[in-house]
């Protein structure tokens, strides 16, 4: 997925673009609205737009950006004020996010507003594969046997209940996000520990070897050798073999 990051401050722009670099996107950075007005003559897949530009008000650029094209737009601005977001809005941006903001919470703003688009959802390495996947009617999402309760907490396996631990159960909700996604080691380490975490990446095989433990079937967490790990429906025929 292409984006367009219109900031002007390199001291957000240099770690947000090599930060969503990591996770598969590739970034298109200019600093200036006139720039970034420019560079939208070839239709990138999602705007990054700040308010604060050295030329223009960043308003203006999306009011630009909106009369010429459908492009999505996510203001990223110090600007928090409701007014301020109710503008930006109503100029046709998509979503407003204020400053500061952790890369996790942006991927997670960019996944929500290319959905409500209607673009297919990103992965790193093309379209997620068709899984048996919904939402049931307490809010849980459903995968094959597995429902996974983010509100609740609670994971249920053909209807019986698994006890996860709280990291366990992160690292399951953050691979279910987009079933069938591989995600790498650094990518699950930085967003279900912490970007910061320094301790060894061996812990993410243990919680990886207890989830598949817990969950039956060492089908449901892939491995991707090189890569890293995705969520998976286990076949029929695995699922019968693990519960014998």
């Amino acid at each position: 997925m292409r984006l367009l990051l219109i900031e002007d401050d390199d001291r957000i722009a240099d770690p947000l673009t090599e930060g969503l670099g990591r996770y598969g996107f590739t970034v298109d950075h200019v600093r200036t609205g006139a720039a970034g007005l420019a560079a939208t003559a070839t239709v990138p897949d999602l705007v990054l737009l700040d308010l604060g530009l050295p030329d223009m008000d960043g308003l203006d650029v999306c009011r630009s950006l909106r009369a010429r094209s459908a492009v999505p737009i996510i203001m990223i601005t110090a600007r928090g004020e409701e007014a301020d977001r109710i503008v930006g809005l109503e100029l046709g941006a998509d979503d407003y996010l204020a400053k500061p903001f952790g890369v996790r919470e942006l991927i997670a703003r960019i996944r929500a507003v290319t959905r409500r688009a209607g673009a297919p959802a990103f992965t790193p390495d093309g379209p997620t594969q068709s899984l048996a996947v919904f939402q049931s009617a307490s809010g849980a999402q459903v995968l094959g046997p597995l429902a996974l309760n983010r509100r609740t907490r609670e994971v249920h396996l053909n209807g019986r209940h698994i006890a996860l631990t709280p990291r366990e159960f992160d690292l399951l909700a953050f691979l279910a996000g987009d079933p069938g996604t591989v995600y790498s080691r650094q990518q699950i380490m930085d967003t279900v520990w912490d970007p910061h975490f320094f301790g060894p990446t061996k812990t993410l095989d243990a919680h990886v070897a207890a989830l598949r433990r817990k969950l039956g079937d060492p089908g449901w967490v892939t491995t991707v050798r090189g890569v890293g790990f995705r969520l998976t429906v286990p076949s029929e025929q695995g699922a019968c073999e693990a519960a014998g």
